[in-house]
């Protein structure tokens, strides 16, 4: 079977598209409430769900859809977090940000890629351990430091809480609130 050089080029432009686009967000959210020993529910808010241009060229529509696609009605969390239970996530407008809510229960502490040595030892999240890059702006934990990324929260601990940033918003982001207003309108 023969393909025309016009078909190529369109297929090429199709997947540079798809390999291109770049969907982010400014920051995270983590707050861990321990229900049980080593169970509980993870709620982890994305605030200000972000593209980045490629080079120059607007890439926020396949990046909207992308996040429609692979997070809201796709799969990708429950592989994010293949031991998590009784997902739930939303989208939603605050502050004039686009902000995503996922929330899971989680039947151990790997689960939600927490960390407990024994009974007695403090409880862990490795930062550098995330999908995103993320860096550590704050916790009601104690944060190791740049060369040991790990925050710590005391043994018995019930509700464990964590802020991140991912992107810094500049002129190479656009933000994706009019994407999700204009798909709002149409559901």
């Amino acid at each position: 079977m023969k393909i025309s050089r016009k078909s190529v080029f369109a297929l090429l432009a199709v997947l540079s598209l798809a390999v291109t686009s770049c969907l982010t967000v400014e920051k995270k959210e983590y707050t861990f409430e321990m229900t049980g020993e080593n169970s509980g529910t993870l709620t982890i808010r994305y605030i200000n769900i972000l593209s980045v241009m490629d080079d120059t060229t607007d890439v926020s529509a396949a990046d909207f859809q992308e996040l429609l696609d692979k997070y809201i009605n796709g799969d990708q969390l429950s592989q994010d977090y293949p031991g998590a239970t009784n997902l739930r996530k939303r989208l939603y407008e605050d502050d004039g940000r686009l902000c995503a809510e996922v929330i899971l229960d989680f039947p151990d502490l790997a689960a939600a890629r927490l960390y407990q040595y024994d009974k007695k030892s403090p409880v862990m999240l490795c930062i550098s351990a995330a999908y995103d890059s993320e860096t550590y702006v704050s916790s009601n934990g104690s944060y190791g430091n740049d060369f040991m990324p790990v925050v710590f929260w005391p043994s018995g601990s019930k509700k464990l809480e964590l802020s991140t940033s991912v992107t810094a918003v500049d002129e190479t982001t656009i933000p994706l609130v009019e994407a999700y207003r204009n798909w709002k309108k149409q559901q």
